[in-house]
């Protein structure tokens, strides 16, 4: 509650309360979703990947990749098993099995061998990589703490913006940007993360390569640059 004391009249009374009340609007104005690049994007999906033959030949397995290995008919055998600092997994029955520099294909190629000779007869079993610290997202704008950082497994908007520490004070939370290659073309879409936080609109999923960038305030002409800098072929609709 405002109380006015002094020689102020009725009348300039009204005048500071007023101008007051506008200044707050202003201030609590500043989380405002607006910009040319639209949200609530229905097709915004998945960025492009290589086809499945093309991964498993393509792709070197590393230290920390997190591979999801089967071994049908056998779930014991069966998990999830991380890649030690020095490119090997533990594996049941077999022991230590080196996967640094391999495939998909060739380290199933490799597990089919040992555990076909002595314990399994005919085994089949297919490996696949779960989660890659070489799968990174970059988190700019207004964050506490923003950088480059890795995915581990399935990650949304809202968890990615945790890994930056959160927002700031001045964060417009009602304009977060993120910038993704669909179909060869660089596209973007806005999210509205009180919306998301309140569960009036879905967390989106982020995938490996996105670009996130918050506004604010503070920060809206870096925002600015960051927009001129990326080659946006496409934003779902035209600037």
């Amino acid at each position: 509650m405002l109380v006015f004391r002094g020689k102020f009249g009725g009348a300039t009374k009204i005048l500071v309360a007023g101008a007051l009340m506008g200044l707050a609007a202003m201030l609590g104005g500043c989380e405002t979703r607006g910009g040319k690049i639209p949200y609530n994007v229905q097709n915004f999906g998945a960025p492009d990947t290589p086809k499945a033959s093309d991964f498993q030949t393509a792709y070197h397995i590393g230290a920390s990749d997190v591979l999801g290995i089967t071994v049908f008919r056998v779930p014991n055998l069966s998990g999830d098993l991380q890649v030690d600092s020095e490119g090997n997994i533990l594996m049941p029955l077999i022991g230590t099995v080196p996967v640094q520099g391999k495939t998909n294909l060739e380290v199933a190629a490799d597990l089919t061998e040992r555990l076909g000779a002595k314990y399994l007869q005919s085994p089949e079993i297919q490996v696949v990589v779960k989660a890659s610290p070489r799968q990174k997202i970059t988190i700019d704008g207004a964050v506490k703490s923003p950088g480059v950082f890795s995915l581990n497994g399935t990650t949304t908007l809202v968890q990615s913006i945790a890994l930056a520490g959160g927002t700031v004070d001045d964060a417009n939370t009602r304009r977060v940007v993120v910038f993704r290659t669909v179909d060869g073309q660089r596209m973007a879409a806005a999210f509205d993360l009180r919306d998301i936080r309140r569960g009036v609109n879905p967390d989106p999923m982020i995938y490996g390569s996105d670009i996130i960038v918050v506004d604010s305030n503070a920060w809206r002409g870096r925002f600015r640059d960051v927009m001129s800098s990326l080659p946006i072929l496409a934003i779902f609709r035209p600037f």
